[in-house]
């Protein structure tokens, strides 16, 4: 397998809509980390989530996975899962699977699997049906409620700190352990750092920038909803070389969810070098005609990485193994272009 190669409702909100992604703290930096009991492919397997320790006494055969993420780490580690959630924002097409994930299931001549579709909760009969031996929900918003239901199924992995908060590398360690693949996660995440460390290297302008995510709606100019440090977005911009300026940082001290809020009047304070932006119903023209959202820094100075493409900002918003190589050459050069600007 190639080692580089959503419930409508919940990637929408938790992509995009502001007010509901607040409901969902995320606190990645003080997760738990996965044990590593399955290092060399030792078990029984231990990983630690939010819920408790869960125990994977052998190898796994049938290995579904709910949430986002999950299913990514498992095919870059060699198993295709028996089931995984069906995409419903990021897929142009309309078929269900993310590019990225079909492209190395397809890469290696093996079966798409089987979709489940989470938009009105987990589906409980559908996931047994498949007969899995084991469940993966690290990067997701399972509730104690769903996972002691799941629980009944197959032993079951919940996200390790906050729901949908978990970092690309820490779902990439937890299931690696689960697999009895801790080392080649390992090896996966070293090759995965050392391609963004590569790609960025193409664009110099960008050393030293400091960068920030945020989201505006075009229906609604009067604020500006900006990703926290703790958020997996402004993480991913971290991988890639681009600090968090000390200002966002100060404003994001007191927020509970990984996304703030700001008036469009005290926009300017959003003083980054680079903005990674998507604007809801507009484009870049939005913010630079308006009075307002004109005066932050990097929109004045058209040092702006848009992402208004559905796929890209998916792959963007909640980084895998997979999806970090698969946009990388088109992210890399949209913030080299946007930090030449700055």
């Amino acid at each position: 397998m190639p080692a580089l190669r959503l419930r409508r409702s919940a990637a929408v909100v938790a992509l995009l809509t502001a007010g509901a992604l607040a409901l969902s703290a995320c606190s990645t930096g003080n997760a738990p980390a996965a044990d590593s009991g399955a290092s060399g492919g030792t078990f029984p397997a231990t990983v630690t989530h939010v819920y408790g320790k869960t125990v994977i006494e052998s190898a796994p055969k049938n290995v579904a996975t709910i949430g986002w993420g999950s299913f990514d780490a498992a095919i870059a580690l060699g198993t295709v899962p028996v089931t995984i959630p069906k995409a419903t924002f990021g897929d142009p097409d309309g078929d269900g699977y993310l590019e990225w994930t079909k492209d190395a299931i397809t890469a290696d001549k093996a079966k798409l699997p089987p979709l489940h579709d989470e938009t009105d909760g987990i589906p409980y009969e559908k996931i047994a049906d498949t007969s899995p031996d084991l469940i993966l929900g690290t990067n997701s918003g399972l509730t104690k409620q769903e996972y002691d239901t799941l629980t009944k199924i197959a032993p079951t992995v919940a996200y390790p700190g906050a729901p949908w908060g978990t970092s690309w590398r820490e779902s990439t360690t937890m299931i690696g352990a689960a697999l009895g693949k801790a080392t080649e996660a390992k090896t996966l995440i070293a090759d995965t750092e050392k391609a963004m460390s590569d790609e960025m290297a193409k664009y110099p302008a960008a050393k030293g920038k400091t960068g920030m995510v945020m989201w505006v709606d075009a229906k609604d100019l009067g604020k500006v909803q900006y990703y926290v440090p703790s958020d997996t977005r402004v993480q991913y911009l971290n991988d890639l070389g681009f600090a968090t300026p000390a200002s966002i940082t100060e404003l994001a001290k007191n927020e509970k969810g990984f996304v703030g809020t700001i008036s469009a009047e005290q926009a300017d304070k959003l003083d980054a070098d680079v903005a990674v932006i998507y604007v809801q119903g507009g484009d870049l023209s939005t913010l630079q005609n308006d009075p307002l959202l004109s005066r932050i820094p990097a929109v004045k100075k058209g040092a702006v990485a848009l992402m208004n493409d559905e796929a890209l900002l998916m792959a963007v918003s909640a980084p895998t193994v997979l999806s970090i190589p698969w946009a990388l050459p088109t992210y890399a050069k949209m913030l080299g272009e946007a930090a030449a600007k700055a």
